[in-house]
C-alpha cells in the first residue's frame, strides 16, 4: 500500500529565505449560530485580552503611507464641513504628506451634491496626492456616479463579525459573502477599483470567515486584473497590539492572517482603528505587513474617534527615521484653522496641537528648561511645529523665567526681545510676587499674564 502524506508544497519564503511548508487552504465555516466570542466579550463584563503566545514576527513592508478619513469617518461625528472647507482642509493634508505623498489618499462622500461639489474643487486642484477616493453605498448608481466623477478607487462596507452578519443583516455567513461578492464584482464591472471596508474584524471569526471571503477577493482581482484593497476595521476599539494574544483582537495575528493565509498584497491592507479603549494609535502599526494605516485629523470621528492622522506623522518618523518630506509645521496651522475657522475646541494636553502640550509649570522643570530645553521638551517643537517650548511663571520663575515667558508668547526676537535686566520685566515680578507673597500656590495662567503685562506697558507707556 502506497503511503500517503502531507502533501502541502514546500516552498521557499522570498523574503526570508527560508523553506516553508504552503499555507493550509481555508475554507467558509458556515455555522448555523452566530460565534460572538462571548468568552472575551461578555456584555455585563469588561472584554478580556487572552493570550496564546503565538508571536507574530515583524514585517514592515518596503513602503508605507499614511490615508486620511476626516471627510468621511471624521464628518460623521460633527457639523459637516462646507465645500470651501473641505477644500481648504484638502489643501492642508497635500502641503502635510509632502512631495513623496505620505499621506497617500483622502476618502469622501458623495451622497449629497455639497459633497460631490467638494470632490470636484479637489480635483480641480490637480495633486497626486492625496489621491481623491470616495466611500458609497454598495449599488450599482453609486458605482457609476464614481466612474463619471472620474474615481479610480471606492470604499464599500463589507461587514465581517457575527454580530453585524446574523443580527444587524439577518443573513448567514454563506449569504452574507455571496452578496458581498456580488456587489464587488458589479464594482468591476464598472472598472473601479473597490476598497472592502471589513467592518469589526477585531470581533470576527478570521479564519472561518475573514480568511476565506479575502481568498475570494483575490480570485476577483486576478481574474479582472484591477487591484482590491483591504481595510481591517477595528470598529469597536477592541484590538491590541500585545504580542502573543489571540485573535480576534490581536492586530498582529489579524495581518498576519491577511498576508500569509489570503494572500493579501502589503500595499493593498490599510488599518483603521477606533480609541474606545485608547489604543488607537498603538495598534495602527506598519510593523507586522500593513502599508497604510487609516487616519483622520485630530482623531476626530465615531464615538472616542479615529487614529489621530498628526500622531501617526510622527510614528511614521520615527520608525523610518526620516520625515520622508512631511511639512509637520502644518499640523500647526491646521490646529489653528480647526479652532479659529470652525469652532473646534483643542484640549489643552493634545500632543503636538494643544495649547499646553509644550509648556512646563512645574518650577524645577522650569529651571531645567531655561538652562537647557532639551532636558524637558521632546524634540525641536520651534523647528517642527512652530511651537516654542514655554515656561509657565510661578514664584519660582524669576526674572529670567518672565523674560523668557515674554519673549516666546509674543514672539519678541533681537531688538524687541526682553531681558531680565528690563524695567518692564522687573515690573511685572513685582506684581507675580505679590500674588504669590499673598498665599497663592497655583501657576500664572497665559489670560491672567497677558493682563497684568497689559497694565505694566500702560503704565510704562510701551508696546511689545
Amino acid at each position: 500500500m502506497k503511503a500517503i502524506g502531507d502533501m502541502r508544497e514546500v516552498v521557499k519564503n522570498e523574503k526570508t529565505n527560508l523553506l516553508q511548508l504552503e499555507e493550509h487552504f481555508y475554507q467558509l465555516n458556515d455555522v448555523a449560530e452566530p460565534n460572538v466570542f462571548r468568552n472575551l466579550f461578555p456584555y455585563d463584563e469588561v472584554p478580556k485580552i487572552a493570550f496564546n503566545d503565538r508571536i507574530v514576527p515583524h514585517n514592515m513592508p518596503e513602503e508605507i503611507w499614511i490615508t486620511d478619513t476626516t471627510f468621511r469617518d471624521g464628518q460623521q461625528s460633527r457639523a459637516p464641513y462646507t465645500a470651501e472647507q473641505i477644500v481648504k482642509i484638502y489643501d492642508y493634508l497635500h502641503r502635510l504628506g509632502g512631495p513623496n505623498g505620505k499621506i497617500r489618499q483622502s476618502e469622501f462622500f458623495l451622497y449629497s451634491k455639497k459633497d460631490r461639489d467638494a470632490v470636484y474643487k479637489c480635483l480641480e486642484r490637480g495633486y497626486r496626492f492625496p489621491e481623491v477616493t470616495s466611500w458609497i453605498r454598495a449599488n450599482k448608481k453609486d458605482f457609476q456616479l464614481v466612474k463619471d466623477i472620474g474615481l479610480r478607487e471606492t470604499g464599500i462596507l463589507v461587514s465581517c463579525s457575527d454580530y453585524h452578519i446574523f443580527y444587524k443583516m439577518r443573513m448567514t455567513r454563506r449569504e452574507a459573502m455571496n452578496q458581498y461578492l456580488s456587489v464587488i464584482r458589479e464594482c468591476l464591472e464598472t472598472g473601479i477599483s473597490p476598497r472592502c471596508h471589513l467592518e469589526d474584524i477585531t470581533r470576527s471569526d478570521i479564519y472561518g470567515f475573514v480568511i476565506p471571503f479575502c481568498l475570494e477577493l483575490m480570485k476577483l482581482m486576478e481574474e479582472y486584473q484591477i487591484p482590491i484593497r483591504i481595510r481591517a476595521c477595528d470598529t469597536m476599539g477592541y484590538g491590541v497590539n500585545f504580542a502573543g494574544a489571540v485573535i480576534p483582537r490581536s492586530v498582529q495575528g489579524i495581518i498576519y492572517g491577511l498576508t500569509t493565509h489570503a494572500g493579501v498584497p502589503s500595499e493593498l491592507i490599510e488599518w483603521h482603528g477606533h480609541n474606545d479603549f485608547y489604543k488607537a494609535v498603538t495598534n495602527s502599526t506598519w510593523l507586522y505587513g500593513a502599508s497604510g494605516v487609516n487616519c483622520s485629523l485630530f482623531g476626530i470621528g465615531e464615538r472616542t474617534g479615529n487614529t489621530p492622522l498628526e500622531a501617526m506623522v510622527f510614528e511614521y518618523a520615527q520608525l523610518r527615521g526620516s520625515l520622508d518630506g512631511m511639512d509637520t509645521t502644518v499640523i500647526t496651522e491646521l490646529a489653528e484653522y480647526f479652532e479659529k475657522e470652525l469652532g473646534y475646541v483643542m484640549p489643552d494636553r493634545t500632543p503636538f496641537c494643544g495649547k499646553n502640550f509644550n509648556v512646563t509649570r512645574a518650577g524645577i522643570h522650569a529651571d531645567g528648561l531655561l538652562k537647557n530645553e532639551e532636558i524637558y521638551n521632546i524634540f525641536d517643537t520651534e523647528k517642527f511645529l512652530n511651537r516654542p517650548v514655554l515656561v509657565s511663571v510661578s514664584n519660582t520663575s524669576g526674572l529670567a523665567g518672565i523674560a523668557h515667558w515674554m519673549n516666546t508668547y509674543y514672539h519678541l526676537e533681537g531688538e524687541r526681545a526682553v531681558d531680565k535686566n528690563s524695567e518692564l520685566v522687573h515690573l511685572v515680578k513685582e506684581k507675580v510676587d505679590q500674588q504669590y507673597d499673598d498665599g497663592r500656590v497655583t501657576v500664572m495662567t497665559d489670560a491672567e499674564l497677558t493682563e497684568m503685562i497689559n497694565d505694566c506697558c500702560q503704565k510704562l507707556q510701551i508696546e511689545l
